[in-house]
């Protein structure tokens, strides 16, 4: 149904839309930018990335989560979702798609097309979105508009004079950008008097109203008050308010219809409020087929996991902390997955699965600095299978899991292909970086004039150790990156073990290659002689291989001045306060129990 309805809401006055982009090309100071335009944001109140919410956000540059925002301009309502632009963030910009009519693809003029550009746009046209393409940072000294232009032309095969050219920093141009997608998204289509159809896109949790969802209206109305039904999970609920984004949570008496705001549903249970659930009323119930006559929309397709980590609280009494903490980071992150596990030497806790090494920081970072837990992190490691000598395949999340050597019949890792997006002058170091790590070329094809498509198959693993901070540094920060599974593969795997001061510390193990186990082992060793606080007595830091040591290092005791007090005299009373001092640090070495920081844990997960 087009047009107005009961309520006087037009549907042709209402734009849907994202911005979506690689990280650092300014999707969130275009959002500014539209904020202060369209007066949603007082001037004086409009600070940078003014809707990332997160401390995380604004220290490091980049978008998480995404954001939605309402905005009125010229009689429109302009409903906006900011999104992240890192590949390990994929899933949060796929679930803003499904709620949208267009897209605003930005391109930093300087940087041009990178690999999540190019990730990013495949899902807009997948969802068939109206595309808007946009070169940002034209202010910017040496900017070749008129390359990146034809570059970003040639991609979308389109008119160089369809690509609008803007500064979202200074507003250059951003007013006619937002007049184009009034002009060409297409207004949401929907039917007022079907009964509620409404797809929920993320959630929070409120100890008052209950799981606040987010949601875009596709039919139907939804009032304080209504009776709501959850079609997947069969779940009765209650809304308790209704509102939009102004960006903060702001009431209404409903919502309609083409509409994007939240519903407060009254569920106490998070997981019983899912991302990609379809949200319906209670009268929708045909009591004589025993059926609702809604059928859920189409959801999302569940986030596989790409890596694990075992998690543990330092103190055995905040389990049941650690516990709801991740309960609420699910809620806002469904990509973010756990599991209950317990360990001979760290006890009870969880296996946590993510998107990747920085999805994996950025929830670990978060447990430390919003719930205040003292935690201990293992060594990332990606899922391995083996078979066993009786035939039989078994799953590996974590080195936990880890059989005895004696037992594995063979071993496999997941592979990767892996897409590179680069200047052409920097494909002689990539391709020495792409042997470095073992990654297997496939093709190349040019995107644009001056760059290249690298694409290799390569294991998970590699991209786990650090593979994009070299790449970074190959190409002096130009090339970009992207990766998809592609199946498992065969190879020679073992498990690295660490021990500090003779006691196996488990969050450290890690599994590897045999061919590569001393040089990790000596990494390892290394990295923790730096991070761990000294003792009163010298601490031994191995690796070890089935009980055969192949790194070693030693961190050495704090050492106390015992000859301080003494002034002159026979050197031979020096000498017997030194010994005695040596032998009572042999003593505390014997017996020695350190409590390892959750600093240094925090530390040497970033640092795998």
């Amino acid at each position: 149904m087009n047009g107005e309805n009961n309520n006087g809401v037009n549907l042709e006055k209402i734009r849907n839309f994202v911005i979506i982009s690689h990280v650092d090309h300014g999707k969130s100071t275009l959002a500014d930018r539209f904020l202060e335009l369209t007066g949603t944001v007082k001037k004086e109140k409009l600070q940078a990335q003014y809707l990332d919410g997160m401390d995380l956000e604004k220290e490091r540059g980049i978008t998480i989560k995404m954001t939605p925002v309402r905005m009125e301009y010229k009689g429109h309502i302009l409903n906006l979702i900011d999104t992240p632009g890192h590949v390990d963030f994929g899933y949060e910009v796929s679930r803003s798609l499904e709620a949208v009519e267009g897209a605003i693809l930005l391109v930093d003029v300087m940087q041009g097309i990178q690999a999540q550009t190019l990730a990013n746009l495949d899902l807009a046209r997948k969802q068939n979105l109206k595309i808007i393409p946009a070169i940002n940072k034209i202010d910017l000294p040496g900017a070749a508009v008129d390359d990146a232009r034809l570059d970003l032309a040639g991609l979308l095969g389109i008119s160089p004079d369809d690509v609008f050219a803007i500064s979202a920093k200074s507003g250059a141009n951003a007013e006619a950008l937002l007049d184009a997608v009034i002009a060409q998204v297409p207004p949401p289509r929907g039917d007022l008097k079907k009964p509620l159809r409404a797809l929920v896109f993320d959630s929070q949790y409120d100890s008052y109203q209950g799981v606040i969802a987010y949601v875009r209206l596709f039919d139907g109305r939804v009032a304080a008050g209504d009776k709501l039904f959850l079609i997947q999970n069969k779940v009765d609920g209650l809304a308790k308010e209704t509102g939009c984004f102004l960006p903060q949570m702001s009431k209404t008496d409903s919502l309609e219809c083409g509409q994007i705001g939240y519903i407060a549903t009254g569920v106490k249970d998070p997981e019983k409020v899912r991302v990609g659930e379809t949200v319906t009323q209670a009268w929708a119930y045909n009591e004589k087929t025993k059926t609702y006559s809604v059928g859920a929309l189409p959801g999302y397709d569940e986030p596989k996991p790409m890596i694990f980590a075992s998690v543990y609280p330092a103190v055995p009494d905040d389990f049941d902390a650690l516990k709801a903490a991740l309960a609420k980071l699910k809620l806002s992150d469904p990509a973010f997955v756990f599991e209950p596990e317990m360990k001979e030497f760290l006890g009870r806790g969880y296996r946590c699965g993510f998107l990747g090494t920085l999805h994996a920081e950025i929830v670990c970072e978060r447990l430390f600095r919003e719930f205040g837990l003292d935690l201990i992190i293992s060594s990332p490691s990606v899922i391995y299978k083996i078979t066993d000598n009786r035939g039989a395949e078994k799953t590996i999340y974590t080195t936990g899991d880890w059989p005895d050597p004696a037992g594995i019949k063979d071993a496999r890792e997941p592979w990767v292909k892996l897409e590179i997006v680069t200047p052409i002058d920097y494909l002689g170091p990539i391709s020495d970086l792409a042997k470095e790590y073992a990654a297997i070329y496939v093709n190349t094809d040019y995107v644009g004039n001056e760059k290249l498509l690298l694409a290799y198959e390569i294991p998970l693993r590699k991209i786990v150790s650090g593979f994009y901070d070299a790449l970074k540094g190959a190409s002096q920060g130009y090339a970009s990156m992207s990766y998809e599974a592609i199946g498992y593969r065969p190879a020679e795997l073992i498990k690295l073990e660490v021990l500090i001061n003779g006691e196996k510390e488990e969050a450290f193990a890690k599994i590897v290659l045999e061919a590569e186990a001393a040089r990790e082992g000596r990494k390892i060793v290394s990295k923790l002689k730096e991070k761990l606080p000294p003792q009163m007595f010298a601490l031994p830091i191995q690796a070890a291989i089935g009980g055969k040591i192949v790194a070693r290092e030693t961190l050495g005791a704090r050492r106390r001045d015992v000859t301080a007090p003494l002034y002159g005299g026979d050197v031979t009373r020096k000498n017997k306060l030194l010994k005695k001092q040596k032998e009572g640090k042999k003593k505390l070495a014997g017996r020695g129990q350190m409590r390892i920081p959750s600093e240094v844990f925090m530390s040497m997960f970033k640092n795998n």
